[in-house]
């Protein structure tokens, strides 16, 4: 039953803060609202979920959140100096990245992740599922940045959605 009235526990209060960045307003109004959406969209896209996800370290997730965070606060400074300095400083890429992860979510968070951070996108997933095609506004040294995608990135996912 507790399934059916809350199937998502950790994406209610995260639905919830998301609404609230976005209205940019902390009003009662506003973080009832944000309440209400957390619960409602969990509970009418239940259907649409593959599996029920299951954190392991939600320790570990946390520490990934705050490292998503500093990582886009960077990037977004890195490619603001980047375009003032012109084309010449750029030098675009693709690299492929061999995928450990073998969960939808964790690959889907992983892709998600990446194209977050500015001056990366993920562009390709390969149809087996073992290689993710990212395209880097600046790649001096191609394995220097798969290196940390994975390191940064899916070694954290790993250990929160796929058990040892």
């Amino acid at each position: 039953m507790r399934h059916v009235l809350l199937p998502h526990p950790v994406l209610t209060p995260v639905l919830a803060v998301v609404w609230l960045l976005l209205v940019n307003s902390l009003s009662p109004g506003q973080i009832l609202l944000g309440l209400l959406l957390g619960w409602a969209i969990p509970v009418f896209t239940l259907r649409f979920w593959p599996e029920q996800v299951t954190i392991h370290k939600p320790m570990t997730l946390l520490r990934f959140l705050g490292v998503v965070l500093y990582d886009i606060l960077v990037a977004n400074i890195t490619v603001a100096r980047l375009i003032l300095a012109g084309r010449k400083h750029v030098s675009p890429a693709f690299v492929t990245v061999p995928l450990a992860l073998r969960s939808d979510l964790g690959i889907s968070l992983l892709a998600n992740t990446v194209s977050l951070t500015p001056g990366t996108v993920s562009a390709w997933l390969s149809p087996d599922r073992t290689r993710l095609v990212v395209h880097g506004l600046r790649v001096d040294d191609p394995d220097a940045l798969i290196a940390q995608i994975k390191r940064r990135y899916e070694a954290p996912l790993k250990e929160v959605f796929e058990p040892c």
